[in-house]
């Protein structure tokens, strides 16, 4: 995961790029001031599995969104195996990503353009999978059985996205066991929220944002 924003000479298109992306939330008339600003900027060039964290209204979701064309990017744009999501077709984006929300179940989007001046998607199954905070029950053996299914997706040249909100230390277990890196959603005091990134869980616990985050989780 790097901030690169092109494909290195001679290699294939990464399979995410998030590229200069900004959603920003206005409200007030009539001079609207901005209340809630993400920024995002990183490539991901090959499968594997990310974990992502953040305090609640950080953004997470909004991020998960905008990586699967459910919501509109006030700038920048998401590029999934080298194609705009935001110009694919809406009964199409589902082939380049999928947000999985709690339950797993798929998130809707709301239709800005007429779908008849978008383009058709270039797969025909999805590569970007975006699991937004499962439900895990350390009780039933389902844990077991999810973190297989990540696994399963990224051999099988998947990305995939694991978000949790950690409050207990399952959860950062399951994280450590299954990501191979990490992204913590930060909104700052200037009510702009911004990614930081991790290569391991230690990394990602050194971090003074994420240690105040987690609290007692953190001293695991």
């Amino acid at each position: 995961m790097t901030s690169a924003k092109t494909a290195p000479a001679g290699r294939a298109e990464p399979l995410l790029q998030v590229q200069g992306l900004v959603k920003r939330y206005r409200r007030g008339w009539p001079q609207a001031r901005t209340t809630f600003e993400l920024q995002a900027d990183f490539t991901v060039d090959g499968p594997g599995v990310i974990g992502v964290m953040g305090a609640n209204g950080a953004g997470k979701t909004t991020l998960f969104e905008l990586i699967t064309g459910g919501n509109r990017p006030s700038a920048g744009r998401v590029c999934v195996a080298g194609q705009d999501i935001h110009r694919v077709r809406y009964d199409e984006r589902d082939r380049l990503a999928l947000h999985y929300h709690q339950s797993y179940q798929l998130r809707r989007f709301h239709r800005t353009v007429p779908a008849f001046l978008l383009e058709k998607a270039g797969r025909s199954a999805a590569v970007v999978h975006l699991f937004d905070e499962p439900q895990f029950n350390a009780q039933d053996g389902y844990i077991g059985f999810m973190l297989d299914f990540f696994r399963r997706l990224a051999r099988s040249g998947k990305l995939v996205f694991l978000c949790l909100h950690p409050n207990e230390p399952v959860h950062l277990d399951i994280l450590e066991d299954v990501c191979e890196r990490f992204v913590f959603v930060q909104k700052g005091e200037d009510r702009v929220s911004r990614l930081q990134q991790a290569g391991s869980m230690r990394e990602l616990l050194a971090q003074p944002a994420v240690k105040g985050y987690l609290g007692a989780l953190a001293e695991r």
